[in-house]
């Protein structure tokens, strides 16, 4: 039997509010593939209710979306909502971080503590939008960019993917859209996005267990 899915969706910003929409995306792969998700919405991705989740329900696969440092995730309002203690709360999870530099410390703790797998970044992940899309964050092409492959992680994951996997057809992506902006040229209005994609997908890592899956 497939684990169940556990997502944060802080929205106290622009930048959380795109993370959220675009997260709409993996709740739907992953209802259509039947698994159970736990949606923590807006002031829902606290740390008491993420720990609690994490110890008692043991998702098996955890999204968090938010600010990070290199041993922290925060959740709504910017709340850490899991650092480098936490140790039965990483067991036995596959956890994909889009969170900024997360993977650098965390990432590795949680490994050493009996996390299965840990996929996000060692350093920023930059999210470049359309200031004028700004309140219609699926309809923000530059957004796109970013967001499509990031969200495949999860998305790979759910669709039999291994970790592996995950992590290489999510960069595939990142690739192909610098592919596409360079066949563009400087007339492109994203040709300026092309550094901070290939950001991403440099920094982009999946440590621990790379045949694992969900």
């Amino acid at each position: 039997m497939r684990g169940s899915l556990l997502i944060t969706r802080p929205e106290h910003e622009p930048a959380m509010r795109y993370l959220s929409r675009w997260s709409e995306k993996i709740i739907k792969e992953a209802k259509e593939k039947g698994v159970k998700v736990i949606d923590l919405y807006r002031n829902k991705a606290n740390r008491k209710r993420v720990i609690g989740i994490l110890e008692k329900r043991n998702p098996k696969l955890v999204v968090f979306n938010g600010h990070g440092g290199e041993d922290f995730v925060t959740g709504h309002d910017n709340e850490v909502i899991l650092k480098n203690d936490d140790e039965e709360a990483v067991n036995s999870k596959i956890i994909f971080a889009r969170s900024c530099k997360s993977a650098k410390v965390l990432g590795a703790t949680a490994i050493k503590r009996g996390a299965i797998a840990y996929l996000g970044y060692k350093e920023d992940f930059w999210l470049v939008y359309n200031i004028l899309q700004i309140s219609r964050p699926l309809e923000d092409k530059t957004a796109a960019l970013f967001l499509a492959p990031s969200n495949y992680v999860p998305i790979a994951l759910l669709k039999g993917h291994s970790t592996g996997e995950a992590d290489n057809k999510s960069k595939n992506l990142f690739r192909k859209n610098i592919e596409k902006l360079i066949i563009e040229g400087p007339s492109s209005d994203d040709y300026y996005a092309i550094r901070y994609l290939l950001w991403d997908m440099i920094h982009q890592v999946c440590l621990g267990n790379q045949v694992a899956t969900f």
